[in-house]
């Protein structure tokens, strides 16, 4: 009742809109004033339709966004945000749902919120009518409370009502969204736009964080085993010098130069480890994985149910995902314990990593959230956070992709 109540509501909030939609377009002519508020009124429209969205988004009717990206900041003024709104299509399917939508709103929200008070209605006669005394004689055409029977069968009937009138609100609702639909999901042109759109960002995304990545090996390579090799050579050198004039000195850079090149051993293996660790390409997501759990300082239990592997850079990136994950896990949660999941339905990886902790994660605070989406937008992955305060935490991450080669290792266990 309560939804039809709203929808009643927002159709005269259509109306309004279409009032001031049509004034302000009329006004274009004018200098200067039609450039600044066709804009701001469309912004009003945009958000009445996002807000019919998410309302038929909770009847489970998707109904996905369909804009052009707004200008560059670096170039956004009057002229070109006046340009991006009049020149998307989807403006004007929005104006276009305006009006049919506050007819069909108006109409089903009324039926929403009628027939439940009417059933309402039978349900009080029979109180009434002990409070009235034999003045009462009815309720509309249906109603007949003249009598002490006529008074009792009052109650079923408006039971019956009130309770086909709940039942009934949904199913209107659901039929409104779908309505919606029609006018503003975007269309097949405006779906291949916002794809190609999304494959830009993500295109432009993969390459600064391919490009970070290559900065970030060589300034480890630089400043790490570079530097390593460098120092060994002339403590090689050195000895070389002394190895005749000088054997115990000689011998003591020696025994200095073995452990400098087992340093830089172990540096060129942690920084080969950061770029495909071995322990992925020998065991798999789910043994790297349990790898990786085990070397942390808290209990985290794995649990695999992989029937075979991904291909080589999808199965990378969810790796280094998780591990993003369990480094955030580590760092800010202050959980006790945790779990990873990994299962493969439906041709799609779904990745969930939860802990016991404070919660309250925030992706803008820099919690890692974005690069882990960064990461993942390369593959069409998403991200879903879950973090209330006070916890658990919840980070679900999907990938479509195929396994290939049958599993090797056991399907599950606890890390």
């Amino acid at each position: 009742m309560l939804s039809g109540m709203a929808a009643i509501g927002l159709a005269f909030t259509n109306i309004l809109l279409l009032f001031v939609s049509i004034v302000v377009l009329a006004l274009t002519p004018v200098p200067y004033l039609g450039l600044a508020l066709v804009p701001w009124t469309m912004t009003l429209v945009r958000m009445r339709t996002d807000l019919e969205r998410r309302r038929a988004s909770r009847t489970g009717v998707a109904v996905t966004r369909p804009y052009h990206p707004p200008p560059e900041p670096a170039v956004a003024g009057v002229w070109p945000r006046f340009r991006w709104i009049v020149t998307d299509p989807a403006t004007w399917r929005d104006l276009a749902w305006l009006a049919p939508e506050a007819v069909v709103g108006f109409g089903l929200g009324t039926i929403g919120v009628l027939v439940p008070l009417y059933g309402l209605a039978g349900l009080t006669l029979t109180p009434v009518w002990i409070w009235l005394g034999t003045g009462w004689y009815g309720y509309g055409a249906i109603w007949s409370a003249a009598t002490w029977p006529a008074a009792l069968l009052c109650l079923p009937q408006g039971a019956v009502i009130l309770a086909g009138g709940l039942w009934l609100a949904p199913w209107l609702r659901r039929v409104d969204a779908r309505f919606t639909r029609l006018f503003l999901a975007p269309t097949r042109n405006a779906e291949l736009r916002l794809r190609v759109t999304q494959l830009t960002i993500t295109r432009a995304d993969t390459v600064d964080a391919q490009a970070a990545e290559l900065r970030r090996i060589e300034r480890d390579l630089h400043d790490g085993v570079q530097a390593r090799l460098v120092s060994l050579s002339l403590i090689i050198g050195l000895a070389d010098t002394l190895i005749d004039r000088k054997p115990a000195e000689a011998h003591k850079l020696l025994a200095e130069a073995r452990e400098s090149s087992t340093t830089a051993l172990v540096e060129l293996r942690h920084l080969v480890r950061g770029i495909h660790p071995p322990v992925l390409a020998e065991r798999g997501l789910g043994g790297a994985v349990r790898a990786l759990a085990l070397s942390l300082p808290i209990p985290i239990a794995v649990e695999v149910e992989l029937s075979g592997r991904p291909d080589t850079p999808v199965e990378s990136a969810a790796y280094f995902a998780v591990a993003e994950a369990l480094t955030n896990l580590i760092r800010h949660s202050r959980a006790h314990c945790g779990s990873v999941s990994l299962r493969h339905r439906d041709r799609t990886l779904t990745i969930v990593v939860t802990d016991d902790g404070a919660g309250g994660a925030d992706p803008a605070a820099g919690t890692g959230l974005r690069g882990i989406e960064r990461r993942l937008a390369a593959f069409d992955g998403t991200v879903t956070l879950s973090s209330p305060a006070g916890g658990p935490t919840v980070i679900t991450m999907e990938m479509p992709c195929a396994l290939s080669s049958p599993r090797t290792t056991p399907s599950s266990g606890t890390g």
